[in-house]
């Protein structure tokens, strides 16, 4: 069921984003991290300030996490990537295949990251999902993904949230000592709602989920039931992230990839403040 509060959104920021993605908030230097994937630009943005930065990468971009220690780790077209504080660029895993490019990704509880690919035709079975630590290893944990996208855990780290986008599922994995077991579907996606994209989890256990094609997030509780619906003005809705000071903020990217007439705010990042309560993120230990 729907709640019966309205929630009603801001615009954080008013940008034309092709694919904006992956918001992320940075606790130790207190700003909102997020991306436009083929427009190949990592944002900033602080809530108590205003501030904004931009900066280009070399390649299209899936994701961007804040490292321990400064700097940022990158997951780009042709693989994951640091970049130093100082702005010093260097691979840590390169492996580029033809056709493919990087997608969403997250930080586990242990601080490995748990990165995604997608073939750019959305291929089934073309993407990938691995978990890369701090001094370059990796492990392919699935390898027969289309659409690699949220990925997030529950507050006790026992459970990971995963979604392949076309399957219209969020499925859920028992999760121990860095390796996942066990997968089901944790809740599906009627048709006609859109499909999933990014996911966050709130400090209750439950699980937000960005529709593409919805213009909507979901939550859903620790069991799959859905009860909070935050409409939007914007079609292609593609991830959230709790952010701010208190962490009480929730943070929404969008896209204009593909519209023909886009509304007017697809690819802004909007925030719906006071939505929840969410979780301290772990940097990339790396």
């Amino acid at each position: 069921m729907k709640a019966q509060h309205k929630y009603e959104y801001e615009v954080a920021v008013a940008a034309e984003a092709q694919l904006g993605e992956g918001p992320t908030w940075d606790a130790e230097r207190k700003h909102l991290l997020w991306i436009d994937i083929l427009g190949e630009r990592v944002h900033t943005f602080d809530p108590v300030s205003g501030r904004r930065t931009s900066r280009t990468t070399p390649q299209h971009v899936g994701a961007v996490k804040p490292r321990v220690g400064g700097g940022l780790v990158l997951n780009l077209r042709d693989g994951v990537a640091l970049l130093d504080p100082d702005d010093t660029f260097r691979w840590l895993h390169h492996e580029p295949v033809p056709g493919r490019r990087a997608n969403d990704a997250a930080v586990a509880p242990d601080g490995a990251l748990w990165a995604g690919t997608m073939r750019y035709d959305e291929a089934p079975g073309g993407g990938t999902l691995s978990r890369l630590t701090g001094d370059g290893s990796v492990d392919v944990v699935l390898d027969d993904v289309a659409v690699s996208n949220g990925t997030g855990w529950s507050p006790d780290g026992g459970l990971m949230y995963y979604i392949d986008s076309p399957t219209r599922r969020v499925d859920v994995f028992d999760y121990s000592e860095g390796g996942v077991s066990g997968r089901r579907a944790f809740v599906e996606i009627e048709d006609g709602a859109g499909f999933p994209d990014g996911l966050t989890v709130d400090a209750d256990g439950c699980v937000w989920v960005a529709l593409w094609d919805g213009a909507a997030v979901r939550r859903y509780t620790p069991d799959g039931k859905l009860d909070r619906v935050i409409e939007l003005p914007v079609p292609r809705v593609t991830a959230c992230a709790f952010a701010g000071p208190g962490l009480s903020d929730l943070y929404i990217t969008t896209a204009r990839v593909g519209l023909d007439s886009p509304p007017p705010l697809s690819g802004s990042l909007l925030v719906v403040p006071g939505a929840g309560q969410g979780l301290v993120q772990p940097a990339f230990a790396g």
